[in-house]
């Protein structure tokens, strides 16, 4: 990051804008509410995205369905761009255009065209970040835009457009502060992306009352698991259904299958189903920083961004199959502290065999000793920071054993920030 940025007329560089908002708005201070980002879109229309635009709310589970649905949707020779937070090792990782992370001379003048905008309205970082997005693609029109909701979904600044498609992967306890202490409400508040009379995909295998209800309110087709689309997984593959459509014996990705499935329902309301063969070959390759990620197999390292009940339930499922290959399981874990940590952790404690707990910094970062107090496990070591945690935890893997990191998209971020440094 660039020394303190004291104005936007002294910003040359990427770094000098992330610093700069930052400075004014710091990244983890979160204000939801539509009413400054919608009125700074309106001065340029930034709302009205190009292409066919697809909005993607859930607790887990966007950022593996817009992977899908782009790389799907590329196959077929569309141009995509895949709108998504938070980063884990570079900010340019938040636009992609046709696969590729955006530039920082784009994002340089999409900030300074914001900046220009807003006159006197103070946005937050993520608001700043959000609508220099829409700018890049408003530059460069995509046949598609796939559009991660950041926070919860009605107040979620990317709630200004108008989708063609919005979709609900998954809805879990988390974000509570914000969103509210149960599914209900938490399901109305994603249930905020719907549109009267478009289309909406619901992933979600036990939808709350309240987002069926405001699909039903406002007329939306639905789509939704379990009643409009189905989907089926063995040891060995799974297959997929809807209406007239069915695939038999895909073979199991890396991103989980009940997000590739919700982005197969995403299709069909597009009429762009792929056929057999090259939907098995893309579920073959198609991969995600941080979700599932093998940083080295022997001694294995396997790093996930899990962070709620809902995450680490998918990964303790995960790591069940795993551990019989391995001669034990360690985890490194380090947590934001407005998680719900006790419970975001007990799926992991009949599979995890040794753990490692990191503090991570800021306001938001949970201590060591915080991370022990929920674990409560006889046995468990405690560290100042992640990048030490990790390059202890590492000297002494063995070749047999299995190391998992997850925790935080921070925990994730930092491991790999040490592991490609160490490699330097």
């Amino acid at each position: 990051m660039s020394e303190t940025v004291k104005s936007s007329q002294s910003c040359q560089s990427l770094a000098d804008w992330l610093c700069y908002i930052e400075q004014s708005h710091p990244i983890d201070k979160i204000e939801l509410g539509l009413q400054r980002v919608r009125q700074v879109a309106h001065r340029s229309a930034l709302a009205q995205l190009p292409g066919k635009v697809i909005l993607i709310a859930g607790t887990n589970g966007k950022g593996s369905t817009a992977r899908t649905l782009e790389q799907l949707l590329l196959a077929q020779g569309f141009s995509v761009g895949v709108y998504s937070s938070p980063h884990i090792s570079r900010f340019n990782e938040r636009l992609r255009i046709n696969n590729q992370d955006v530039a920082d001379p784009l994002w340089v003048d999409a900030f300074a065209a914001v900046e220009a905008l807003r006159d006197d309205v103070a946005l937050t970082y993520f608001e700043f970040t959000t609508l220099a997005a829409f700018s890049v693609l408003k530059s460069h029109p995509v046949d598609f835009c796939l559009i991660e909701v950041g926070l919860g979904g009605r107040l979620d600044a990317t709630n200004i457009i108008s989708p063609d498609i919005s979709v609900i992967t998954t809805i879990d306890l988390d974000h509570q502060d914000w969103l509210g202490h149960d599914r209900e409400t938490i399901g109305q508040e994603k249930a905020g992306v719907f549109r009267p009379n478009k289309p909406v995909v619901i992933g979600e295998l036990a939808p709350p009352a309240s987002v069926l209800a405001r699909a039903a309110e406002l007329n939306c087709p639905q789509l939704t698991v379990n009643q409009d689309y189905f989907y089926q997984q063995s040891a060995t593959g799974w297959s997929w259904r809807c209406a007239a459509v069915e695939y038999q014996q895909l073979p199991i990705p890396a991103l989980p299958v009940q997000n590739v499935a919700t982005s197969l329902a995403v299709l069909s309301q597009l009429a762009l189903l792929p056929d057999p063969q090259s939907l098995a070959t893309l579920l073959r390759q198609i991969s995600l920083p941080g979700r599932m990620q093998w940083l080295q197999a022997q001694p294995a390292i396997l790093l996930d961004v899990a962070h709620n009940p809902q995450s680490t339930a998918y990964l303790a499922g995960r790591l069940a199959e795993l551990k019989p290959r391995y001669r034990q399981v360690l985890g490194l874990v380090g947590m934001l502290k407005d998680k719900d940590i006790r419970l975001a952790l007990a799926p992991l404690t009949p599979i995890i065999d040794q753990w490692h707990l990191s503090s991570l910094p800021g306001a938001r970062g949970a201590s060591a000793a915080q991370l022990a107090a929920a674990l409560a496990v006889a046995d468990s070591v405690e560290y100042p920071s992640t990048a030490e945690a990790f390059a202890q935890v590492v000297a002494r893997l063995q070749p047999d054993d299995l190391l998992v990191v997850f925790g935080s998209f921070v925990t994730v971020s930092a491991v790999l920030a040490s592991y490609y440094q160490e490699a330097i």
